[in-house]
């Protein structure tokens, strides 16, 4: 006779892939609610949970890291456990988690930025914005790229929060920087730029950008850096201005927007350019390396649904600049053996239940949260009620699901150690962050970020929380 699933005796197991908000908030919405007896395993593949809290949030916002603590709570009760350093499709795949947990529950984000499709794009000088973010951030992943800030002018293609945080940060002086947990490489790099000019791009109008208000407002208190806004580039047509009267957050933003084409310059070291209406069509090469970029002017039609394309008018003219970092959305990459939507770049779901992009049938077991669920939208809290939904669809599938056969939590860590696979535990992560917090402490900063896989490892050997 099988065991009913979810009980005491035979709590349901759940395997959770991905150590960042969504997945955390997952893992605490399981274990906060009464109908079901919950054991939740967390993998990432780096030693480090907390994602993009860790790796994607800017250094100088050290208030919304503070979110952490929430997840500190859930990872202390003792129906969870964390495996960091632990590579799903390498280390571990499809068919291990279905064999050993009742349900898994994807927590990937979307790891791939979107391309601009211009010539000239994989010239040296222009990355990502998201290679530039975990780049400053200390991403183990990004910690030796190198990016030339030896010319006057830096561009920024996008208009949303993440485009606002690499202009900031290349705004600011190193002064301003060193009281964060910046990476030590970044400093020392952005210590010595040359970067004068910073050019945001925007291919449609100031209604239509995606950074928030509070995003622009920060702009406008930069030390080191005055905002340049041309008045004639916020101008409005019927449509756009229609768009702007019916959202408060787009009136803020054109009211900050107003205020800095009013301003007068102050003379400061740098300039952060807001440009409207306007693409990249192609960025220029001199010797191997992006010299400049060429742009379109664009004005705003609407198509049939009434949304504003961006159309070019044939008129160009050139920015130099050695650097040129892009921000133009986010799409998930595919995972083995689980279903994948290329044209959304999401894993198909409906209300966070995985099901197979061509039948639409949904897959027993297997389960979607945040950015992967939904695509790259919404602030790190919009992962809450995100997560709350696809659990609760788990919760109301716990009776139709066939039991994992080898639940046993012990069989993990034995599979683990079979493979000889060093794994870090929560009590390992709780060691390396007491060190960053330390050394942080020692140079009046929040932390001092382990920004290489190896030392992470070397400074948890003498420990025993490193099995294998």
């Amino acid at each position: 006779m099988t065991m009913q699933l979810g009980t005491v005796e035979r709590p349901l197991r759940v395997a959770i892939i991905g150590a960042g908000p969504s997945g955390f908030y997952a893992a605490g919405s399981l274990l906060q609610q009464k109908e079901v007896n919950v054991s939740v395993d967390m993998f990432d593949r780096l030693p480090t949970p907390y994602g993009l809290v860790r790796y994607g949030v800017a250094p100088d916002h050290q208030k919304i890291k503070s979110v952490a603590k929430v997840y500190e709570r859930t990872s202390a009760d003792p129906r969870f456990r964390f495996f960091g350093h632990i590579d799903f499709g390498e280390d571990i795949i499809h068919a291990d988690l279905r064999r050993h947990y009742d349900q898994i529950i994807y927590a990937v984000g979307a790891q791939s930025d979107r391309k601009l499709n211009i010539p000239g794009e994989d010239l040296a000088g222009s990355f990502s914005a998201t290679e530039f973010v975990a780049w400053y951030n200390g991403h183990p992943d990004f910690a030796d790229l190198e990016f030339d800030l030896s010319c006057k002018a830096a561009v920024i293609v996008g208009v949303g929060n993440v485009a606002m945080d690499v202009a900031r940060i290349l705004a600011k002086s190193a002064d301003e920087l060193r009281s964060t947990d910046i990476a030590d490489h970044a400093i020392e790099v952005l210590a010595h730029s040359n970067i004068e000019d910073i050019y945001v791009l925007a291919r449609r109008g100031p209604a239509q950008v995606k950074f928030t208000p509070p995003e622009i407002k920060e702009f406008g208190e930069l030390a080191n850096a005055d905002v340049v806004v041309a008045q004639a580039e916020l101008a409005l047509d019927p449509l756009s201005a229609a768009e702007a009267a019916a959202s408060t957050e787009t009136q803020r933003n054109l009211e900050h927007l107003q205020g800095y084409a009013a301003r007068t310059l102050t003379g400061k070291e740098r300039r952060v350019h807001f440009r409207f209406r306007v693409s990249p069509v192609e960025l220029i090469e001199e010797d191997g390396k992006v010299s400049a970029v060429r742009l379109e002017k664009n004005q705003l039609r609407a198509d049939e649904t009434g949304y504003l394309n961006a159309d070019g008018t044939g008129d160009f003219e050139t920015i130099p600049a050695c650097l040129v970092l892009r921000s133009v959305g986010y799409k998930g990459i595919p995972l083995e053996d689980v279903p994948y939507d290329k044209r959304s770049g999401i894993i198909p779901n409906d209300q966070g239940r995985v099901k197979h992009a061509e039948s639409g049938e949904p897959v027993i077991g297997e389960y979607v949260v945040g950015w992967a669920k939904r695509g790259p939208s919404g602030v790190i809290g919009t992962n809450k009620p995100d997560a709350a939904e696809t659990v609760a669809t788990m919760l109301g599938d716990v009776p139709d699901i066939p039991p994992a056969p080898q639940p046993d939590p012990t069989a993990i860590d034995g599979l683990l150690e079979e493979r000889q696979l060093n794994f870090v535990t929560i009590e390992g992560w709780r060691i390396l962050d007491k060190i960053e917090l330390a050394q942080g402490e020692a140079q009046g900063r929040p932390r001092v970020k382990f920004t290489r896989i190896e030392d992470m490892l070397e400074a948890l050997h003498a420990e025993i929380h490193l099995k294998g």
